[in-house]
């Protein structure tokens, strides 16, 4: 039996997740440590560990705090500067956790950062600043080709596969995917749904594999009316698969809801 997995809300809109096997608890990405130390407080669990898919200060600023109060393992990506790493892993290694009796996969998936990567425990991957729902992370490092790699490496995995993405950028995505495929009728239904739940202060999270497939633009971008879409935007022909992922990257960064 797969350990349960809750949100902590963070900062302004992300996300750090609690994988929780009682009496223990690993953690995804702490932004924060306070409201880290307040859920296990709460809900009596001992800190077993912490998972780090990439540098940014919104998923590592915990980190000394964390590391100061429990004396625990911490991994993240080998190539990026990370203090308080101190079992560093790259795609291909993979982690064991014994207190939950789960074993994670680490894809490499560069393209945000040049390190970022992921972690997989068969059914669940917590993907960090990669994938969001309806929509993919700023290139921040990488280039367009090595983002489109990890999104194919994402694509791999099956359709049933539950995604954990790091932000609350739902709403704002769904727009945007609306814009490209004004008449998909899975985004408008999904876009009603994630108003819904935001209204009532929930999270639009996780995600399935299957659905981004239907509603995101980034794992659309083989689809004709992407690119149709995306050619009247940029005024000019495109048809391989990486001018397309590339334009759509571009055309979100202008995007204002």
């Amino acid at each position: 039996m797969l350990p349960h997995i809750h949100a902590i809300p963070a900062l302004q809109d992300n996300y750090i997740w609690a994988i929780v096997q009682p009496p223990y608890c690993l953690i995804v990405d702490p932004g924060e440590a306070a409201p880290v130390k307040a859920f296990l407080d709460a809900e009596q669990l001992t800190l077993c560990g912490i998972l780090i898919t990439h540098h940014h200060y919104d998923h590592t600023d915990g980190l000394p705090a964390l590391t100061d109060t429990y004396k625990i393992p911490v991994w993240g990506p080998t190539i990026e500067n990370i203090p308080q790493v101190t079992n560093p892993i790259a795609g291909g290694d993979d982690v064991y956790i014994p207190e939950l009796n789960t074993r994670y996969d680490i894809l490499a998936l560069p393209g945000h950062t040049k390190g970022h990567i992921g972690y997989y425990d068969g059914r669940r991957l917590f993907c960090g600043d990669t994938l969001f729902a309806a929509g993919i992370g700023k290139i921040l490092e990488g280039t367009p080709a090595q983002m489109l790699q990890s999104i194919q490496r994402i694509e791999g995995l099956p359709a049933d596969t539950w995604l954990y993405p790091a932000h609350e950028y739902t709403v704002d995505n769904l727009y945007f995917a609306k814009q490209v495929e004004p008449h998909n009728p899975a985004i408008i239904e999904r876009l009603e749904a994630v108003l819904a739940l935001r209204a009532d202060g929930l999270p639009s999270l996780p995600t399935t594999l299957a659905q981004e497939y239907a509603t995101n633009p980034f794992l659309r971008y083989r689809e004709t009316s992407v690119k149709k879409s995306l050619q009247t935007y940029l005024s000019a022909s495109s048809t391989d698969i990486l001018t397309t992922f590339s334009g759509l990257r571009q055309w979100k960064n202008n995007f204002i809801p």
